[in-house]
């Protein structure tokens, strides 16, 4: 089946199958459709098996909708109108992927599913199964129809790691790649600068008229540029691109009314993309004719390629900068989408689906184009734009809901009275940009005007005629310069705006250069204590002064720094202070760039605005959604409190916390395993004078090191031991040459660590990283001779009463959110003990809360061989220790009074934050 056919049967199973659809009556005829008129299968009923059978956790019979065998696809089918985000209280509360996910972990492992799918007719929602926290790829019924490549995964296991669009853009900013490095080699002084943006701008055209051809923007048999090139002899290559450039610059009725060569035949382009006849093009060669001509251009197809994925992967490939860096790096579709989904799009999509509901066509069609007026009134601004791929997937986004609009007045036999000119009334000119770096303001250009290209394609589809895309009438208004030091209003009327969005650089305050710590200044010219702040947030405080007074909206990706430990005290009071409100968040979740060489960044999403609201807010984290009144600058829905650092516990009676002893020896005054027992057998008298050293890691992996503990020790005790002086001498020389004063200061005491906070009596120790896959981090008692590092925080005489508490899921809660982000490991600080609201319980309580605590460590020691790592690892933990825990969390929230069976972790924090604010009136 071709590309055309299948597309023009995704479209006939859009029209059958939109606003209908019943669970059990319709679903067979669904799935078997989608299989064999959309994807092409043949003998769909043999490929897919429905109402398969399982047997429930309560040993009751139970139905998988659909299930297909040999791509482990699992679906769930649910009738028209069934959120698929909501639970469902015919299924005990859980959402439809919670009810296909408890059927999954009923199949026998051969058969576990790699996908699983949930439908309800009008939409379908993809979960892959290997990502760790899975979110869905959620697609319309009309999406379908330019998207039914995506979903060959179904039925062929070669397509699940990468979808065809994807792979075609990959494959596009490769052949970039061999184009700009042939090219490249050819120029006199390829590293001069003016000579780069000559070899940049040419590539930028060469791929405008390798997509032209194949989209036959040039002409109708695709192959228009090929031929006109392949014309010439190598040596005349470069002369017949000038040429062509030239006319492609050049209205037709400017031209030479008795040329009839092939150049007259390429249309006027406009836009400004081929008018600089200046630039520098070298001499091609045989290996640049082969590139552009066979393996650019006869064997690839340009028209499939992803605009917003090419985009990047196009700057990426020829930016001198990320060239550098190594790698292909963009923004997936999914991760664009969970910006500017719950920013306008979900919204815009809801408001479209009334519309469509309304049963008066005359009334319909009347706010149909009302709302085709409304979606061609908006305008976005990125202000850190890139290659433009959040603009461009924007951009689609709406043009496919104006396309919505188009084909429901078509079924009403009013568009040729509605529409004058063109149908189409949503501009690539709604759309702003700022982006520093001037290759990839072209780049994002030129992905904006493919995405025209490609809307007005789908547009051609629905009305079945042809539209005229060039010559280009609209322009993308991005702008080259850097985004702190301008004036936006400039680039954009604040009345004018609607929406900003965006990725701005995650640069943390101790990587940056002079010129990023001069950008912060000029950003929180009103905030003094802005050092510490990575550097995303100065497009928030830009972007609120900006929106003050108008009814704009914007959402950032941010690392999660920002709503983290001491970042949220500096920032968020003042930005709430201002007027900001946060209206949707994503909590801390994997940003993975899509790239050759793949980065992990930790991030939030924040949606915020100046203009006060009594909206509900929403607060995203994985796949569970509220709706909520507030959401702090903790991203939790509680009141406005700031956790400052302070040196002791705000709760009388506590004892202090302190971080461990701190050697700063060069490494001289550690010693692994064999180094002390070398010391041991040659002195035996030095077994006293060595302790266990531990820090967090070796703790949690039950890691063994000693070092020199000479505090109090004469010296005559170990002047006489060989290997001991020689390690205090090279102590001293190390300490010697510190930059740090006090540390040279401290070279006269080469037998002492330079901070010493032992104690003296048995403390429990907290690792400061722990990894967050853990639910508790483990905590426990040490005896004083086990030296604490300054790793490790240490409690001394802290009751059995006090471990229990703070190994209970309530502190743990809130050190989730009060601590600092190690990437996504927890960072525990003094702030999160000193802060932390304890309960008032009865002796009773008190008494309950010892008997369990006493129970974990009980259960600890069943296993003497096992280090903490393996007992707190959620899939090795022992049963006995899970249920001290769990009797313990019980006794933790009944001393606070916490509703032990409703209260979720949010709402634990949300209560501990009310604790906090009354303790700090």
């Amino acid at each position: 089946m071709s590309d055309a056919e299948r597309r023009e049967s995704a479209r006939q199973f859009f029209y059958k199958w939109q606003n209908k659809g019943q669970e059990k009556k319709d679903d067979q005829s669904y799935w078997l459709d989608f299989l064999q008129d959309v994807l092409g299968v043949e003998r769909a009923t043999d490929r897919i098996e429905f109402q398969k059978d399982i047997v429930k956790p309560d040993g009751k019979p139970g139905w998988i909708d659909a299930y297909i065998p040999e791509t482990h696809v699992l679906i769930e089918q649910k009738s028209l109108g069934i959120p698929l985000d909501k639970p469902q209280q015919w299924h005990d509360g859980m959402t439809p992927y919670e009810q296909a996910k408890m059927y999954d972990n009923c199949l026998p492992h051969s058969e576990k599913a790699r996908w699983i799918l949930v439908s309800n007719f009008a939409e379908i929602w993809i979960y892959d199964l290997e990502e760790r926290r899975p979110e869905p790829k959620k697609f319309l019924l009309s999406d379908i129809q330019a998207k039914y490549s995506l979903f060959e995964f179904l039925v062929n296991k070669k397509q699940q790691k990468i979808s065809q669009e994807m792979k075609v853009s990959i494959d596009a900013g490769r052949f970039v790649g061999l184009i700009y490095e042939a090219l490249y080699k050819q120029y006199i002084d390829p590293d001069n600068v003016e000579s780069l943006k000559s070899l940049n701008m040419l590539c930028v055209r060469l791929v405008f008229c390798l997509y032209a051809e194949d989209a036959h923007i040039f002409g109708t048999n695709g192959h228009m540029f090929h031929d006109y090139m392949d014309q010439f002899e190598t040596k005349d290559m470069r002369k017949a691109l000038i040429e062509l450039f030239r006319i492609l610059d050049t209205p037709e009725n400017e031209r030479d009314p008795y040329d009839d060569s092939p150049l007259s035949q390429f249309p006027y382009v406009n836009g400004g993309l081929f008018a600089r006849e200046d630039i520098e093009i070298p001499r091609f060669t045989d290996e640049i004719r082969d590139i552009l001509l066979n393996k650019a251009s006869e064997g690839f197809d340009w028209s499939d390629i992803s605009p917003t994925i090419f985009g990047a992967v196009f700057e990426s490939t020829l930016n001198p900068d990320t060239r550098r860096s190594g790698g292909m790096h963009y923004t997936s579709i999914e991760n664009i989408h969970k910006v500017i989904d719950p920013l306008f799009l979900d919204d815009l999509k809801a408001e479209l689906n009334e519309i469509k509901a309304i049963q008066v066509e005359k009334t319909r069609n009347a706010k149909l184009m009302a709302f085709q007026d409304k979606l061609a009134s908006l305008s976005w601004l990125d202000p850190a734009c890139g290659s433009g791929n959040f603009l461009t997937e924007t951009y689609i986004s709406i043009r496919r809901l104006e396309n919505e609009v188009i084909k429901e007045l078509k079924g009403g036999q009013i568009f040729f009275t509605t529409f004058e000119n063109s149908p189409i009334k949503v501009s690539i000119d709604q759309f702003y940009g700022i982006e520093i770096n001037d290759f990839a303001v072209t780049v994002a250009k030129t992905a904006l005007w493919i995405a025209e290209s490609q809307m007005m394609k789908e547009t051609e589809d629905i009305l079945l005629m042809q539209l005229d895309f060039l010559p280009l009438k609209t322009n993308a208004h991005i702008v080259e310069g850097n985004a702190i030091r301008m004036d936006w209003d400039n680039v954009c009327p604040r009345s004018k705006l609607k929406y900003i969005m965006g990725n701005p650089p995650f640069i943390g305050h101790q990587w940056r250069g002079q010129e990023q710590v001069d950008d912060m200044a000029i950003a929180f010219h009103d905030l003094s204590k802005h050092g510490k702040l990575d550097y995303v947030t100065a497009w928030y405080n830009k972007s609120i002064d900006y929106m003050k007074g108008e009814n704009s909206v914007a959402a950032f990706v941010s690392t999660n720094s920002i709503v983290q430990g001491e970042s949220v005290g500096i920032l968020w009071d003042f930005l709430f202070k201002k007027g900001l409100e946060i209206q949707f968040a994503y909590r801390s979740f994997s940003w993975s760039s899509e790239s050759t060489e793949s980065a992990t960044v930790h991030c939030v999403i924040i949606g915020f605005t100046a203009d006060k609201s009594n909206n509900k807010k929403i607060l995203i984290d994985g796949e569970k959604k509220d709706y909520v009144d507030h959401i702090n600058g903790y991203l939790i829905s509680a009141p406005n409190v700031f956790i400052q650092s302070r040196g002791k516990p705000r709760t009388e009676g506590m004892p202090e916390m302190s971080k461990g002893s701190q050697p700063t020896d060069g490494g001289y005054l550690l010693l692994n395993v064999k180094e002390r027992q070398e010391i041991i057998n040659q002195y035996p008298d030095a077994e006293k004078l060595i302790k266990r050293y531990i820090s967090a890691d070796d703790y949690i992996n039950n890691r063994y090191r000693y070092c020199l503990w000479l505090k109090d020790v004469p010296p005559s005790e170990y002047r006489g031991i060989k290997p001991i002086m020689e390690r205090l001498e090279k102590v001293a020389e190390s300490r010697k040459n510190s930059p740090t004063a006090s540390v040279r200061k401290d070279a006269n005491k080469p037998m002492l660590f330079t901070q010493i906070r032992q104690p003296t009596t048995e403390y429990l120790a907290v690792p400061e990283v722990s990894s967050e896959k853990r639910r508790y981090i483990p905590i426990g008692y040490l005896t004083p001779d086990v030296i604490g590092s300054n790793k490790l925080y240490m409690i001394p005489n802290a009751s059995l009463f006090m471990f229990g508490i703070l190994i209970s899921n309530v502190h743990m809660a809130w050190m989730r959110i009060v601590a600092g982000r190690l990437e996504l490991r927890y960072s525990y600080s003094p702030a999160v003990y000193n802060n932390f609201p304890w309960p008032s319980p009865t002796d009773d309580q008190k008494l309950k809360i010892e008997n369990t605590a006493q129970g974990i460590l009980s259960a600890r020691a069943l296993y003497p061989n096992s280090s903490l790592a393996d007992l707190y690892d959620p899939l090795t933990m022992p049963p006995e220790l899970q249920k001290a825990h769990t009797a313990n969390d019980r006794a933790v929230m009944n001393a606070y009074g916490f509703d032990i069976k409703n209260m979720s972790e949010a709402d634990c924090v949300a209560a501990l934050m009310k604790m906090y604010q009354e303790m700090t009136k």
